[in-house]
């Protein structure tokens, strides 16, 4: 038998199947969340609301960005199964908190008591969000962007529960929707370019 009979009875490979792209669906399952926490914020939605805010934040952020982590994960994208994996946790954590005040799982009896709960929570989470920031400033700008309002929002949320000052509530929920926005844009560019468009503007990065 020679060698182009060998080459050609040689069974031809599959291509690859695409690899795809987790933040087509971690992207848009985070942002009803955010909006409700940002409408929560600037006073727009009733102040017992938190209950409410439970679905959002459990059942599309917190369940989906999961599910993103794994995909991400899977795909050996590590840096980005990080990024959804902390920010599930962070929606995971905030519907059970939610679910134990609205519930009296925590056994709280006045407002003193709770601000003692959701504090040592809000600094917990500022100072993880600022550490994600520092350590992924190597992504494009528009990322870090995100991030530093993300940062903003627990600093001002924690000023909000030290002062007791609304302020920082309102200004909170301000900058709650500059990271949704961000976030939507970035979702933007991602479904674009899985659809044959052209890369969106991102910025350069602030650490090469």
């Amino acid at each position: 038998m020679s060698v182009e009979s060998d080459v050609q009875a040689a069974p031809a490979q599959a291509p690859a199947a695409p690899a795809g792209n987790p933040a087509l669906l971690g992207l848009p399952t985070f942002l009803p969340a955010g909006i409700t926490l940002g409408l929560w914020l600037v006073g727009y939605l009733p102040a017992d609301l938190p209950g409410g805010m439970i679905a959002a934040s459990v059942g599309s952020a917190g369940v989906f960005l999961l599910i993103a982590t794994v995909w991400a994960a899977r795909l050996g994208a590590s840096a980005v199964a990080g990024i959804f994996g902390t920010f599930s946790a962070f929606w995971l954590s905030l519907g059970l908190m939610l679910m134990g005040l609205n519930n009296g799982w925590f056994g709280l009896t006045d407002a003193a008591q709770v601000g003692s709960v959701l504090t040592p929570y809000v600094l917990s989470w500022l100072i993880v969000f600022v550490a994600l920031t520092l350590a992924t400033l190597r992504l494009p700008l528009a990322f870090t962007v995100g991030f530093v309002l993300v940062s903003a929002t627990f600093a001002l949320l924690l000023a909000n529960l030290l002062t007791g000052q609304a302020i920082f509530s309102t200004l909170a929920g301000l900058t709650t929707f500059g990271f949704c926005a961000v976030y939507a844009y970035i979702f933007f560019d991602a479904m674009g370019q899985e659809l044959g468009g052209r890369a969106m503007p991102m910025g350069n990065a602030l650490v090469k």
